[in-house]
């Protein structure tokens, strides 16, 4: 037993080793992405709605962001979310067409969630797909929900979710069940056992405004 607790000790180290590495790679990536469109702080808070202080602390690697802080950071840049997971990303890169094979997607750390994108490579994508590690955490409250343009579509690989969306019952979602919804009405996603938890998500990336 001692032993046991001293292996998942050592887990928890790596991990949180790991998750500090992503949160400064992702804040390097993002502080590039906001000089390179010309942006002070300021001017990127002001166009994204998102916090000022937000911006500051992803950017330093303090705090991970929400999917919906990157879609509104993505669009206030006007760039493909594709952009802030690749630092090396062809911005004239003209291919319609690539893989991702097992294992091999971008890793992102996120609040919440661990996101592996899928097909970086693509440019300008409509549709951001998405293997998405989901934690285990208390019931949902209205602060927790987000909202975005756009629509979604989740399938769960292992494990079981609950999803919360805004004017319907929350759903227990097991494994090979499905999900579509519209991304304006608050969403939130958790899971609901101490066991790997993926689903398969994929979310449109168009500004309908």
């Amino acid at each position: 037993m001692k032993m046991e607790k001293v292996a998942n000790l050592s887990v928890e180290t790596d991990w949180e080793t790991e998750r500090h590495h992503l949160r400064a790679e992702l804040g390097s990536r993002m502080k590039a992405v906001r000089q390179a469109a010309d942006l002070t702080l300021e001017g990127a808070a002001q166009k994204s709605g998102v916090a000022l202080s937000t911006i500051h602390k992803i950017e330093n690697g303090r705090v991970s962001p929400s999917y919906e802080n990157l879609v509104r950071i993505a669009r206030a840049y006007n760039i493909g979310m594709e952009r802030l997971f690749s630092e090396d990303h062809d911005t004239n890169q003209t291919t319609r067409m690539t893989v991702t094979k097992a294992g091999e997607g971008r890793v992102v750390r996120a609040k919440h969630f661990e996101y592996e994108v899928l097909c970086n490579a693509l440019a300008e994508k409509k549709i951001i797909p998405l293997v998405t590690t989901v934690e285990q955490r208390d019931e949902l409250r209205v602060e927790d929900l987000e909202s975005h343009t756009g629509e979604e579509t989740l399938y769960v690989l292992s494990g079981r979710v609950e999803l919360v969306v805004e004017h319907y019952k929350p759903v227990i979602l097991e494994q090979g069940d499905c999900a579509y919804f519209d991304s304006t009405l608050k969403h939130g996603l958790r899971a609901l056992d101490d066991t790997e938890t993926r689903v398969f998500w994929a979310c449109t990336y168009t500004d309908f405004a």
